[in-house]
């Protein structure tokens, strides 16, 4: 396709993938993150593992969109116009009083991938809506966590600041990256063919790290239940959530160098069955309960690919 040409069309009933549908149109795939979450222009179908999918029509929709915005349309504007079919040709521009200067800002910084110091400086600020802005995740969560969210607490931690009351930097950022996850597992379809639960929990005691939280989004993107335990949970009651829920797999994450891991070896004696992932320092190592269904992690990448494939290996009943 010629730059400012509309797309080929569809043959009748194929769908293509967020990457085609960004090289068909010629913007980039933050772009389509942005129309999808700001407009509602995003996917109408999603395939085993919850993948996202466009539909013809949903090009066609994209395709308007795409053509307004070059011709000067203000995005809110050309969001609702390719909703009602327009497409774009032959329209003058429509001014748009409801987006403030702030806000157009806001969104063109988010039609492009944030950088860490662009999150650490808007959390420096304490400006909690640039930050949740550039914190707006892709397709690939694990990247997302490594490549942006870990450099940007790593270098806010680094920083000497004098913040005024109430002001803390990092929280801002664990505040925004938890709100983007709530929203994208919101958005997670349940399918009658979803593999069991996958728990996720810290030892008795600790906060849960916000790893923990990122690590259950990117379950629940490959098509897992993932559930983050909340709340006072001990031996005993782990053991009966476990016992309630026939988990395909539990992953205990701690950032302690001294975690307390006694809970890992309850259930291993408990349910015996249950796989269970240990993710903790290296430090910690030789806490982790000898045991053949328990596993010791190193890495995020590591961990999310060991669960998945536990789960996939051994999809249970339906639930």
């Amino acid at each position: 396709m010629q730059n400012g040409d509309e797309p080929d069309a569809l043959p009748e009933g194929a769908t293509l993938t967020p990457a085609a549908v960004a090289r068909r149109l010629g913007v980039a795939a933050a772009t389509l993150r942005t129309w999808d979450r700001r407009y509602g222009l995003g996917p109408s179908e999603h395939t085993a593992g919850a993948h996202r999918r466009y539909t013809a029509a949903d090009v066609a929709r994209l395709s308007a969109m795409r053509a307004l915005t070059l011709d000067g349309v203000a995005p809110v504007e050309a969001a609702r116009l390719a909703r009602d079919g327009v497409n774009g040709r032959h329209l003058a521009v429509v001014p748009d009083p409801a987006l403030s200067v702030e806000e157009e800002r806001r969104v063109q910084v988010e039609d492009r991938a944030a950088s860490p110091t662009e999150v650490i400086d808007a959390a420096l600020r304490g400006d909690s809506a640039a930050v949740r802005a550039l914190l707006a995740p892709g397709d690939d969560l694990s990247r997302w966590w490594s490549d942006l969210i870990v450099p940007a607490r790593a270098g806010v931690a680094s920083r000497t600041v004098l913040a005024r009351p109430g002001d803390e930097p990092d929280e801002v950022i664990v505040a925004a990256a938890l709100a983007a996850l709530r929203d994208r597992f919101s958005r997670v379809p349940r399918h009658p063919s979803r593999r069991r639960v996958v728990l996720l929990f810290t030892p008795p005691e600790e906060p849960r790290p916000l790893e923990l939280h990122v690590l259950a989004a990117a379950l629940a993107d490959n098509g897992l239940d993932a559930r983050v335990v909340a709340g006072p949970a001990g031996q005993t009651r782990l053991s009966e959530i476990v016992t309630m829920t026939s988990p395909s797999a539990a992953v205990l994450m701690s950032e302690r160098e001294d975690p307390d891991l006694a809970i890992v070896g309850s259930l291993s004696a408990q349910h015996p069955e249950l796989m269970q992932f240990v993710m903790v320092p290296d430090v910690a190592a030789t806490a982790v309960p000898l045991h053949h269904r328990v596993q010791r992690v190193r890495s995020f990448a590591g961990v999310l690919h060991e669960v998945v494939a536990v789960a996939e290996g051994d999809p249970g009943p339906v639930r």
